[in-house]
């Protein structure tokens, strides 16, 4: 079992988590303008992405701008993941490729504190991407607590490239933000994922 085998029930129920779906969780977060070389880059990229619509141009295309625009803006106090193997605890599933993943930190050789998990949904599907993201939100709590990081709250984002939604693991509740992001939000997506980054 890896990651993206679990379903949304059966990961809440094997790692003994309720689930808040009513929460705003980050309506307080501040818009981060997003910088002149991130509005031209999108004004070319997303369009293209949503034209060929598949996960790997999405990714390319609109996820990655956003997610360096982030590093950059956080002046590489943080290190981005993509693509990378993150096995915590195989006999509990918590195995697999991450797609992205985001750490406190500026150390890029290898995963350190990590905060973040992005999910990218498979086949348009934000709702079916929760399990999985739930699954890695846990793994990079396990692995904080095992390295003694003093991390226990963990945010993850399941997202198109177009629409982004936010999940918080606390504790024994994973809460997931009510409202969906879109694109014509990118200071808002970019404010709350700075947000949770510090």
């Amino acid at each position: 079992m890896a990651y993206s085998d679990f379903s949304l029930s059966g990961a809440l129920k094997s790692f003994g988590l309720s689930s808040d779906e009513g929460s705003d969780l980050f309506s307080t977060a501040p818009e981060l303008a997003p910088s002149d070389w991130l509005r031209r880059t999108l004004e070319q990229t997303v369009p293209l992405g949503l034209a060929i619509h598949t996960e790997k141009a999405r990714s390319e295309l609109i996820v990655v701008p956003i997610l360096v625009e982030l590093r950059t803006h956080a002046k590489d106090r943080i290190s981005l993941f993509s693509g990378v193997s993150f096995d915590v605890d195989p006999a509990q599933g918590l195995n697999g490729v991450c797609d992205f993943i985001l750490c406190r930190g500026p150390e890029q050789l290898f995963i350190q504190s990590p905060v973040l998990a992005v999910v990218e949904a498979k086949n348009d599907n934000i709702k079916g991407g929760f399990a999985q993201c739930i699954a890695e939100m846990v793994a990079a709590r396990t692995f904080n607590e095992r390295e003694g990081t003093g991390i226990t709250t963990v945010h993850g984002v399941v997202t198109t490239g177009s629409i982004w939604k936010f999940l918080r693991l606390a504790g024994a509740t994973v809460w997931i933000d009510g409202p969906e992001y879109y694109l014509d939000r990118t200071g808002k997506i970019l404010g709350v994922l700075d947000s949770v980054l510090r």
